[in-house]
């Protein structure tokens, strides 16, 4: 929302001043086409060039993403800590292997059944499922699970921000196209010297047009897009770091409050709820 917002301003403010100015709208929009037509075909095929399949697929979902923020909100987090809770109070009162029904079927797990939305997030309940169960195959030195979840975590959040780094690289392209697209105008230009100034004076304001534009789609919108890509990316990330600070605590030996505690502080700023949110949720949701 705040991208078609911040959008908005962007171009109501530079188109907005260059009339307000006296500047002549005509010529701009008359070169706008073609230059636009230059820019983007090229900046197209170097993104093309640039990236592979799997990378392209996954543009509609990024841009799609950096519109609509984290799909995490505090009750996410909130309901994240209070299912470890359950995880790590049964393996605490009962064993590690009273956590095999619930990790082996999450799809008939009384615990995962309170929390549905986790339970058919595939990536966060098969996170939890594949560390709970190295736990239970005697995996239990908490530096080595760190280290192990930490490596797949890192290696997640590189493949994730592929996508805004490409789209960072796309706008450092931009410029350099518009001036690509501002030379062709000069050339045509220098073609048609022996024509009247006032006409002269036209296609070199085309020209100057495409140097415009490049400048205007790099840093007032693609720049942006990725930037906020990258921050909906690394705010997604912590998520399944509260599951590694939960593991990693429990298996240090801390009770069950303690280790949600410690997952607790992970959470980002704005979506952290308060100890006492964290004790409410854990004393009103049913025992697994």
């Amino acid at each position: 929302m705040f991208i078609f917002i911040g959008l908005g301003v962007v171009l109501a403010c530079v188109f907005g001043s260059f009339v307000a100015s006296g500047g002549a709208i005509g010529p701009l929009l008359a070169s706008m086409p073609f230059e636009l037509l230059t820019i983007l075909g090229a900046a197209v095929g170097t993104f093309l060039m640039a990236n592979s399949i799997a990378a392209l697929k996954h543009v509609p979902g990024g841009l799609k993403k950096a519109m609509k923020g984290s799909r995490y909100s505090r009750t996410d987090y909130l309901q994240l800590l209070s299912l470890m809770f359950h995880f790590t109070k049964l393996a605490a009162s009962k064993g590690v292997m009273a956590l095999e029904p619930h990790i082996e079927d999450p799809e008939s797990s009384t615990i995962f059944g309170q929390f549905p939305q986790i339970r058919d997030n595939k990536r966060v309940s098969s996170f939890i499922c594949d560390y709970l169960r190295m736990v239970g195959m005697n995996a239990t030195d908490p530096y080595q699970i760190d280290d192990v979840m930490g490596a797949e975590l890192k290696k997640n959040l590189r493949e994730e921000m592929h996508l805004p780094h490409a789209f960072q690289s796309l706008s450092d392209a931009l410029p350099a196209l518009g001036i690509v697209a501002a030379v062709l105008g000069v050339i045509k230009t220098m073609a048609s010297i022996s024509k009247p100034p006032i006409v002269l004076g036209e296609m070199i304001a085309g020209a100057l047009v495409g140097t415009f534009l490049g400048i205007l789609l790099a840093y007032g919108i693609m720049a942006p897009i990725a930037g906020r890509l990258g921050s909906v990316v690394e705010e997604e990330a912590a998520y399944l770091e509260l599951v590694r600070a939960v593991i990693v605590a429990h298996l240090q030996g801390n009770a069950p409050q303690v280790s949600v505690e410690i997952g607790r502080k992970t959470i980002p700023t704005d979506f952290m709820p308060t100890f006492q949110e964290v004790e409410e949720a854990v004393s009103e949701a049913p025992a697994g």
